[in-house]
């Protein structure tokens, strides 16, 4: 039953889907504003310590991209929880697959190969991608 009292006549199956994608756009938001967020209060050289590249590149690449991380944190949580344009949800799982992709190629483009934790990153947000435009799609407010 819905909150409105209707009978929710999704399949088991769909209802296990949309519980796993809400699950994923949890851990997703987590990690991404929570990770954005620790970079842009962090001081700068205590960053470098734990990722050589802050100490390597302009401050605005750090800058910008902690601030997609948070952006896209909150994009891939928020349109689907509050149900106001829920779309937006699968299009900021989009942005953070494709930030994630970027990442990826720029470690591997400086030599690091220690990239798992993105692939994995870009991988659920391409599962949410998915899941909320075709799988189990939000509906927004009525």
């Amino acid at each position: 039953m819905t909150t409105k009292g209707r009978l929710d006549r999704r399949s088991p199956a769909s209802r296990w889907l949309d519980i796993t994608l809400w699950g994923i756009q949890w851990i997703l938001a987590s990690v991404f504003v929570g990770g954005g967020a620790w970079k842009l209060i962090t001081p700068v050289a205590q960053l470098a310590e734990v990722f050589p590249w802050v100490g390597e590149t302009p401050l605005a690449l750090l800058y910008v991209t902690s601030g997609l991380d948070i952006l896209g944190g909150l994009g891939v949580l928020l349109p689907a929880l509050t149900r106001v344009k829920p779309q937006l949800t699968a299009l900021a799982a989009l942005g953070c697959s494709a930030l994630q992709v970027c990442a990826i190629a720029f470690h591997l483009f400086r030599g690091e190969t220690d990239v798992a934790f993105n692939v994995v990153l870009a991988l659920l947000s391409a599962f949410v991608v998915w899941g909320r435009r075709a799988g189990a799609p939000v509906m927004p407010r009525t």
